[in-house]
């Protein structure tokens, strides 16, 4: 008789949640599939949804940069996204049939910056294609993806107080892409300066240049420029450290976010 062959492995026997199970493999170096890539988001509220005005001389700016950097174009969802939102919200929706109403819009966003973008070689991407990024850098392509991430009917639950609203938005997607290719930064790209310390409308309200995830959730801010969910996430990340906001509005802050310079708000990890 045959002995049954047994694949010998460290974790055979875990049930893959026990405290300090990981520690062997801590300090083992994570590969960083795109070290030099600049992931941008352009927001669909901020930036998008105001049309040609702001939209034209930001994708010119963008595509003079990708000239000479590698970088990932990631597109937000918009009014549109509230819209569906309300629509869904108001005739009961659970929370994953939420999240592919608003992966849709995002895409929409996506198919038409890319395709605003095609002299400077865009290509519209799907998320399941992240891992062709590099072949496509290679071709001299610039990528074009929707930011909301692909977890579709499987969205978690989101809390109570969000009223089902899909945590993973396309801010969240724009950060979990950057971290998976190991990029070199993630900048969001708004309509306003940076974080405030209350919404800017008001006199009193001062920017934020820079400040860690554990302080600002310590802060208990009950309005945010950008998805809470990124701020929870970005102490747990292994490459990305640090996330940055900068006004899209303003031609050239983009171009200096890219060059490392110290514009809009940089939150970081610790």
């Amino acid at each position: 008789m045959h002995k049954r062959f047994l694949l010998n492995s460290y974790l055979q026997d875990e049930t893959l949640v026990r405290e300090g199970l990981f520690d062997a493999y801590r300090d083992r170096p994570l590969l960083r599939i795109l070290p030099d890539l600049q992931v941008i988001k352009i927001g669909g509220h901020g930036i998008i949804d105001y049309g040609r005005d702001v939209v034209l001389p930001l994708t010119e700016e963008i595509g003079s940069l990708s000239q000479k950097n590698q970088m990932l174009l990631v597109t937000g969802g918009g009014v549109r996204v509230r819209h569906i939102l309300d629509i869904g919200l108001n005739l009961g929706m659970p929370t994953g049939v939420l999240a592919e109403l608003c992966g849709k819009i995002s895409e929409q966003n996506a198919i038409m910056l890319a395709t605003l973008m095609s002299p400077y070689r865009a290509m519209r991407i799907h998320t399941g294609d992240l891992l062709e990024i590099p072949t496509f850098l290679g071709m001299g392509a610039l990528p074009v993806i929707h930011g909301t991430p692909p977890y579709g009917l499987y969205e978690q639950p989101s809390e109570k107080t969000q009223g089902g609203i899909p945590v993973h938005r396309t801010d969240t997607g724009a950060f979990l892409a950057a971290e998976v290719l190991g990029a070199k930064s993630c900048i969001l790209v708004k309509n306003v300066d940076g974080l405030y310390t209350r919404h800017p409308k008001y006199p009193d309200a001062e920017l934020i240049p820079e400040i860690t995830a554990g302080e600002l959730l310590e802060m208990k801010m009950d309005d945010l420029v950008l998805e809470r969910k990124v701020i929870e996430l970005l102490p747990e990340s292994r490459s990305l450290r640090e996330v940055r906001i900068v006004n899209g509005h303003k031609p050239g802050m983009v171009t200096r976010a890219v060059a490392g310079e110290n514009v809009g708000t940089i939150i970081r990890a610790d």
